[in-house]
């Protein structure tokens, strides 16, 4: 797959880099707000975009539930979670998909928050079927190894996509796999230097079916696709704020 257009868009990019700290505050605020929007929406959260913003500044949304508004502020604070990964620059770990996954589910369910699931699992509308509960560690050591080894000869977007894909396939926890699964990608992304990719919700029919044809068929393309698409678009608002 030919990624050359991306790669030039990041090396405009990072030509202009470090940013002013005026527009990495202003793009830092809407991209923490669209992408937690958009990937609890995802998953069925009902909070809209302006909903969303309100509830991340604290104040309680009528009429939504609680476990919404946590869906909320849990995300951002999986989101603030990964940029310190990213300044770390280190390779992913177990500790680290435990972690964010602790933040996704922050006041939601303590019990199951970073601990694998205990049980087998159906994706309702999937044909994939995820390994049994009691294949999960063994299968995230192997994710782990091929993530340090094969994956780090791919292009970033190719191993981010990647990333998201085999994790969800997994299907370590019991709830939260989505969101986990697309702020780990996103950490690929953000580690070498590209914008991270925000999934929209409107988009979640070709999104699923993509993820499903990975599962089972081992062709990734479709995917990858997408991804390369919301990458794109993801540079639009730095080239706005840049004037370029």
């Amino acid at each position: 797959m030919d990624f050359s257009k991306l790669d030039t868009l990041k090396e405009i990019l990072d030509k202009h880099r470090p940013l002013s700290k005026e527009i990495v505050a202003n793009l830092h605020e809407n991209l923490i707000v669209e992408w937690t929007y958009n990937s609890n929406a995802i998953e069925g959260n009902t909070l809209t975009l302006q909903e969303t913003k309100v509830a991340l500044e604290g104040i309680t949304v009528g009429g939504k539930t609680l476990r919404e508004h946590f869906e909320a502020i849990g995300h951002k604070e999986a989101i603030l979670f990964i940029e310190e990964l990213v300044q770390r620059g280190e390779m992913l770990s177990e500790l680290d998909i435990k972690s964010v996954h602790a933040l996704v589910l922050k006041n939601i369910d303590s019990d199951n928050a970073g601990k694998y699931r205990q049980h087998n699992v159906i994706i309702s509308g999937a044909e994939h079927r995820p390994v049994t509960a009691i294949e999960v560690p063994s299968k995230i050591q192997d994710f782990i190894i091929w993530y340090q080894t094969d994956a780090m000869q791919m292009h970033p977007i190719e191993r981010a996509a990647r990333v998201h894909v085999d994790f969800v396939g997994i299907h370590p926890f019991v709830d939260g796999n989505g969101r986990t699964s697309r702020l780990l990608m996103n950490l690929e992304l953000m580690k070498s230097g590209f914008p991270p990719a925000v999934l929209k919700v409107e988009d979640r029919l070709a999104y699923y079916k993509a993820l499903d044809l990975a599962h089972t068929t081992g062709d990734y393309e479709p995917f990858i696709k997408i991804v390369c698409s919301v990458v794109q678009k993801s540079f639009e608002p730095y080239s706005y704020a840049l004037g370029l």
